[in-house]
């Protein structure tokens, strides 16, 4: 769905609101927070889509990585996850279907979660995915709304899955790139959200499908804020930038250009392939975090002792037009 549709969808409908509501739908925010007590709430989320790789363990991994991530970027724990099948019976042999089950198992149980149930329905086009309940306290949820000017924001993984994506499918990226892109994708945010509630942040989103501007975006305009980049410091997946200068770039990205670029003031080349990286869609992408200078190098250092990918200070929030994100 292109950025702005579901807002259009639900413009006029009369939502339910309660005082323990403590995110529900007016923002933009990656899951739902409800207070049980003063010392639990509850984070709601749900994600699925189509394959994305051809092994279906690997896809497995891949969605239930994506759908857990929005309990980290809450600043929760995963508890409880829930299947969400389509699976066209007919035409795929049951072997692939217990496959993908088994992959998102695998990431259940790394997680810390209980796989208690889901839902599957007959369908001629392949889904998977999960509804996950996460816990957190109520007064430690992180919103993309928190950025507070003389924050820094910290990216917990690189760049480049679209992109890398788009060059197998296309077959000019072979199995090396791929089995990259994937281990990317199916590695948990837990290191990085576990870090982050630890050391403490002030807000937090995850970067997925409307691409790094995207949710720089939806940070900068719910927190009130403009945001610096610092292109060169933005970690990348190898190979990434030489895809994108031959324009393998995945459609995703030129509808998030096309939405997102007047809230961007671009100092790169006009001919840089970076600016399309940076609107390229991401799937299971890292955590974009918001915190002062002393807390985000702490957070980077317990992820960097923990995890092989890259982790980098980005840039910076200032005061200034809402919204606005600047690429130095």
């Amino acid at each position: 769905m292109s950025p702005g549709d579901l807002d259009q969808i639900l413009c006029g409908l009369s939502l339910p609101t309660d005082p323990n509501l403590i995110v529900g739908t007016d923002g933009c925010d990656d899951a739902g927070v409800y207070r049980l007590t003063d010392e639990i709430a509850i984070i709601q989320t749900v994600d699925f889509f189509t394959p994305i790789v051809d092994d279906p363990y690997r896809f497995g991994q891949i969605t239930a990585a994506n759908a857990l991530s929005d309990v980290y970027a809450m600043g929760g724990k995963p508890l409880l996850a829930m299947n969400i099948v389509a699976f066209p019976l007919g035409d795929m042999d049951k072997s692939v279907l217990r496959d993908i089950l088994q992959g998102g198992l695998e990431k259940i149980k790394e997680a810390g979660a209980l796989l208690v149930g889901g839902h599957s329905i007959e369908d001629k086009e392949l889904k998977y995915g999960l509804s996950v309940t996460g816990v957190v306290h109520p007064d430690k949820v992180l919103l993309n709304s928190g950025a507070k000017p003389g924050d820094v924001l910290l990216l917990t993984k690189p760049l480049g899955t679209g992109i890398l994506s788009t060059a197998i499918k296309g077959g000019l990226a072979g199995e090396e790139v791929e089995e990259r892109i994937t281990l990317c994708m199916i590695t948990l945010n837990r290191i990085a959200g576990e870090a982050m509630a630890e050391v403490g942040a002030h807000g937090c989103t995850d970067i997925t499908g409307f691409g790094l501007i995207g949710h720089l975006f939806e940070m900068a305009n719910a927190s009130n804020v403009s945001i610096t980049i610092d292109s060169s410091s933005v970690p990348l997946l190898s190979g990434t930038l030489d895809y994108a200068s031959m324009g393998i770039i995945p459609e995703g990205a030129y509808k998030n250009k096309k939405f997102y670029q007047k809230w961007v003031t671009s100092k790169l080349s006009q001919k840089d392939p970076l600016e399309m990286v940076f609107y390229d869609p991401q799937t299971s992408g890292g955590l974009l975090i918001a915190a002062p200078g002393s807390k985000a190098e702490k957070i980077k250092e317990k992820i960097k002792s923990l995890s092989d990918f890259e982790c980098e200070i980005i840039g910076k929030v200032e005061k200034g037009v809402a919204g606005k994100i600047i690429l130095e």
